[in-house]
């Protein structure tokens, strides 16, 4: 695009050199000239449209600007200029909105442009018809001029797929003159759309004066179009050319000089300075595609207890040297108080086989980060035995429920739901959730947090432990639009984004990666509250249980888009996209929209991608290429929207009940992994569901062969492997059934006619007492579930040791 740039490593975070730069270069002129409209459709039934052309470049200006509107014209007329400052290494989508205004109702969307700034050449201006309609002859005719602008330098830090640009600090200063006591209490309100801050109000009293105290600040990005509006109150009177409103004014801050008086008012009762510095704080969230250094760490030291435990289990000759010890991982599946249970029998297997050794990864969703948060309280619970955990889980799974519903108890919800209000959490029925499931299994407040489970990994002692969730988007059902993120005891953050914050900072508040205010860090409980956000279910997600098909959705409620050609027909590379024509769905599509998409409540965190903008090669990094899943991976405005938002996040299962995606990155080179299964219905439906997600993404996975007739009659265990493909991992998958335990007690140990009856484990009819909604099980129960997971890995002894073996044979082989 013409303009100087210089890239240098940021040596602050050591795995991420490569990925995360440093460039400067200049800011380019876009002007864009709304000239006129051809053959206009009716947005009325009996009049011509009143047409009117808004544009919107979120890169460059928060503010939507927009042409004059022409009455009653097919053939409307502009010729208005509008002109923005935009950076080149930035994914710039102009978006033009043709739109009917209305006097007593909502203007109506016609329809809406997608146009890629990088089509244009600095230095060129070019007019473009835009045909809308070929058939009918409906275009719109803009012109296009790019300049470059050599005296507006900015820094910028980007990973390839997000860009943190330079944010200015606004100070303002105001002084009162001669302020006359008010029988009414008056303020002044200060906004800056798109910054930090937003909007901030100063009381006019007889002692107004911010001199004495600190300045009111506002952060925004150093190059945009922002603008500081100040709105004053209806009985005050000032003098300023720059505003032609009746009790406020707007004045334009992209030229402003370190300090300008900004308001005198007529009676010089009070008066106001402002003073735009550069703001040089430093980087708070990870940008990279490597593990964080921690978890290096953590993987240096758990591989001496891996090699060791496997020196013994597969008696080996030669002890493993580090690059001969494969990488094993535990996936679970959630299934509320079930999984919660089943988890313990199969982990209680593990230990008895002095397998769980062995094991660098857990992964969990739904009950299962329930397990995963208790056992990792205890910094050493996998060197322990792990009955005396079981023996404290049992006491808790079953007692009465009920008794987390008295007095007490809810004045106890009460008052840490008002404590966390008053920390700056937003607290929704996700959080009284959190608060029960801390009920269903402690005795007492768990101050326990997700960082305070750093100490059980400090020596590479136990697995790391990773926890899934779920972001999705208002309007969007979980198949349009979902992002995993996960939480390990060391970071949260995205891995399709390449970003991460320090796991105490999640919940604080971000903007430009920047860290701007810092909340307490949630107890777990609130967080186990959300992995196991059942009450986030939408329409949606029963339409496609009951159809297992989105046909409906995608008839009646998704936006129509198309491409459309240019005249003339601009230069194109593989970096752009091409130009789209997006037509909005009517009234009554868009009600079906709001019923099917509404949820009855989700967890909101605020959200550390909060001012990021996409860089312009995005679409062809390869990480995110790799996760790029949802329909609006293509529509990078709507990225950065959905970025100035609060994150929705809740189950996984609610798109699919599986914690496979942490251990599927390239990164962590996981050779073998244990899919523990603990879902209700179909055991091999989650199995099957991420093994065609994989398959469409392009991520390494074994195929999955289960005949129809084991289908019905599921074993205990399958083993899944790829040769040909070196980066599949070996899975072997433990489906929660009752095969061999009916007539067995114990691996090759059967069972005596008066035990035949501690056999009969019912887990999969309609009258099982484990189904998902029950949160309480009798002693009897809890005991059957967890020692027939229990039997069931032990019983697979042979298999879990073959595919170890085989997985060091291919270690050694990759070097060879």
């Amino acid at each position: 695009m013409g303009s100087n740039s210089s890239s240098n490593q940021d040596q602050s975070s050591i795995p991420a050199q490569k990925m995360r730069q440093r460039e400067v270069t200049s800011i380019n002129l876009l002007h864009v000239k709304i000239i006129k409209m051809r053959n206009l459709r009716k947005a009325d039934l009996l009049t011509q449209s009143d047409c009117y052309v808004s544009l919107w470049l979120p890169t460059a200006s928060i503010q939507k600007m927009q042409t004059k509107t022409i009455k009653n014209c097919k053939n409307p007329v502009w010729n208005e200029t509008f002109c923005y400052r935009i950076d080149s290494r930035v994914k710039n989508m102009l978006e033009l909105k043709v739109c009917d205004e209305d006097r007593f109702s909502k203007d109506d969307e016609l329809c809406t442009i997608l146009f890629d700034i990088a089509k244009l050449q600095v230095g060129n201006k070019v007019r473009v018809k835009f045909l809308l309609n070929p058939q009918e002859q409906e275009e719109l005719e803009v012109e296009f001029t790019l300049q470059n602008i050599l005296d507006c330098p900015e820094n910028i830090i980007t990973n390839g797929v997000l860009v943190s640009r330079e944010v200015s600090c606004l100070e303002v200063n105001g002084h009162a003159k001669k302020l006359k006591q008010q029988s009414t209490k008056e303020e002044l309100t200060l906004t800056v759309k798109g910054s930090y801050e937003e909007a901030q109000k100063i009381s006019l009293d007889t002692d107004f004066s911010l001199g004495n105290r600190d300045s009111i600040t506002f952060h925004c990005v150093k190059n945009n179009q922002t603008k500081l509006d100040v709105t004053l109150p209806k009985m005050m009177h000032y003098d300023c050319q720059t505003s032609s409103k009746e009790a406020s004014l707007i004045l334009p801050l992209n030229s402003l000089p370190s300090q300008e008086k900004i308001i005198t008012t007529k009676d010089e009762t009070f008066d106001l300075h402002v003073k735009v510095k550069d703001w040089p704080k430093d980087m708070d969230v990870r940008f990279g595609f490597d593990l964080c250094t921690e978890e290096q760490d953590f993987l240096r030291k758990r591989k001496k207890h891996v090699a060791a435990a496997l020196n013994k289990l597969l008696q080996l000759e030669e002890d493993l040297q580090d690059h001969e010890v494969p990488v094993v991982a535990i996936t679970t599946t959630g299934g509320g108080t079930r999984s919660l249970t089943a988890m313990y029998g199969s982990l209680l297997g593990l230990q008895k086989l002095n397998i769980l050794d062995s094991i660098s990864y857990i992964t969990g969703l739904s009950g299962t980060t329930w397990t995963m948060a208790n056992l990792y309280e205890d910094a050493n619970w996998s060197q322990k035995n792990l009955e005396d955990a079981i023996n404290e889980a049992r006491k808790h799974v079953t007692k009465c429920k009920v008794n987390g519903f008295t007095w007490d108890r809810l004045k106890y919800y009460y008052s840490e739901l008002k404590e966390r209000t008053q920390q700056g959490h937003n607290t929704s029925f996700i959080d009284l959730w959190g608060l029960m499931v801390e009920y269903m299994l402690h005795d007492e407040k768990d101050n326990h947090k997700l960082s305070d489970q750093r100490q059980a990994m400090n020596e590479g002692q136990n697995p790391l432990p990773i926890y899934l969730a779920i972001n999705l988007k208002n309007n969007y059902s979980a198949q349009d639009f979902r992002e995993w993120l996960e939480f390990t005891p060391y970071e949260v953050g995205f891995w399709k984004y390449g970003a991460f914050i320090h796991s105490e900072d999640f919940g604080s508040e971000f903007f430009m990666g920047r860290l701007m205010k810092r909340f307490p860090e949630s107890r777990i409980c609130y967080l186990e509250g959300m992995w196991s956000g059942v009450f986030s279910l939408d329409v949606m997600y029963f339409w496609n249980l009951a159809f297992d098909s989105e046909d409906f959705w995608y008839r009646w409620t998704r936006d129509r888009v198309k491409d459309i050609e240019e005249d003339p027909v601009l230069p194109t590379n593989p970096q752009e996209i091409e130009t789209r024509l997006l037509t909005p769905p009517g009234p009554l599509s868009a009600a079906f929209r709001d019923v099917l998409t509404g949820r009855p409540t989700i967890a909101e965190f605020p959200n550390f991608l909060r001012g990021f903008q996409m860089h312009k090669e995005y679409l062809e990094n390869e990480q995110f290429s790799t996760w790029k899943d949802t329909v609006l991976d293509t529509y990078p405005n709507k990225l950065i929207e959905t970025a100035q938002h609060p994150l929705s996040l809740t189950d996984t299962g609610f798109y699919i009940n599986t914690s496979y995606p942490p251990l599927l990155i390239p990164q962590r080179k996981v050779d073998v992994i244990l899919h523990l299964n603990y879902s209700g219905g179909s055991q091999t439906l989650p199995l099957d569901l991420i093994s065609k997600y994989f398959s469409e993404q392009g991520v390494p996975f074994p195929k999955i062969n289960i005949s129809e007739e084991d289908r019905k009659n599921l074993k205990e265990c399958y083993v899944f492997e790829d040769a040909e493909s070196p980066r599949a991992p070996i899975v072997l998958f433990f489906p929660l059934v009752n095969d061999t335990f009916k007539k067995y007690k114990a691996p090759g140990v059967e069972r005596s006619p008066t035990e035949m009856a501690e056999g009969k484990v019912d887990v999969s009819s309609p009258l099982s007492p484990y189904t998902t909604r029950e949160l309480s099980f009798c002693e009897e129960n809890f005991n059957n579930l967890v020692k027939m997971t229990d039997y069931n890995i032990r019983n697979n002894e042979n298999l879990i040791i073959q595919a170890l073996r085989t997985a060091v044979e291919r270690k050694k082989q990759q070097i060879k």
